[in-house]
């Protein structure tokens, strides 16, 4: 029985009286990398962000390889298992995180080291791996504030595959940086998907979606309204509002 990395069921998320995430349920295999696309406000960063427990999901649950939490159930089992959940996915935010007091390397060893309890050479060495495979191994000794935006993203992706995630998630990774940058965080983006990792990336970039997707999902008010390949999608979207979305892409390129 193959099971998928990440399985979503019946998901529901109130702010208050605001419904914005609407009985959503996904599945995403070992290996595939998923695309989110919609307008702002369709619930698609919040969707990643109740994967790993960032917002806490009304109602429904989430399965990370395995680990299952109930949005409803209560207490100290329930946060030892977002804490399992959270070791096995690996985030990259808009904005980049890094501790500005730290080396990039003493910033990619942070986590295994504290929270996993990983021998800080074993974590020095997959650090460097990683942050060679970003193309920064050079910048190991520089602090944050020397470092372009782009170069703080790759340090960022490399911080989160140094904890060994079973998934990758990334929040509009490319939407804080100045354009001449955004290719350099997505070349690595597009590294780590090649290398086989589970990937789901909430995005405005149609390229990075149609070159590098296996799978593009689209949401609107708070649910998944269409979810394809991208030679589907962006040939034949089925919804009007895809077809919007896509249009207005085109015109902004």
């Amino acid at each position: 029985m193959h099971h998928p990395i990440v399985k979503i069921s019946n998901l529901d998320k109130y702010f208050g009286r605001l419904h914005v995430l609407k009985n959503v349920s996904l599945e995403v295999p070992e290996k595939q990398v998923v695309c989110l696309i919609g307008r702002s406000g369709s619930g698609k960063s919040t969707l990643l962000r109740c994967i790993n427990f960032l917002e806490e999901p009304s109602h429904g649950t989430i399965e990370v390889d395995t680990v299952k939490v109930d949005a409803d159930a209560k207490g100290k089992e329930r946060r030892q298992l977002i804490h399992d959940v959270r070791l096995k996915t690996g985030m990259v935010f808009q904005e980049f995180n890094l501790f500005p007091h730290m080396t990039v390397l003493e910033n990619v060893i942070e986590g295994p080291v504290t929270v996993k309890g990983m021998d800080k050479d074993q974590a020095i060495a997959l650090a460097e791996q990683n942050l060679d495979s970003v193309g920064l191994l050079f910048k190991k000794d520089e602090y944050p504030m020397r470092l372009s935006g782009g170069q703080k993203q790759r340090v960022a992706i490399a911080r989160a595959l140094t904890m060994e995630p079973r998934v990758m998630l990334f929040d509009e990774p490319t939407s804080a940086l100045d354009p001449e940058l955004i290719g350099e965080v997505l070349n690595v983006m597009k590294k780590v998907a090649l290398e086989g990792m589970t990937m789901l990336v909430v995005t405005h970039e149609m390229g990075f979606a149609r070159e590098v997707a296996d799978r593009v999902i689209v949401m609107a008010e708070g649910e998944l309204i269409e979810d394809a390949t991208p030679e589907e999608l962006f040939a034949k979207p089925k919804d009007s509002r895809t077809k919007a979305l896509i249009d207005r892409y085109r015109t902004g390129e």
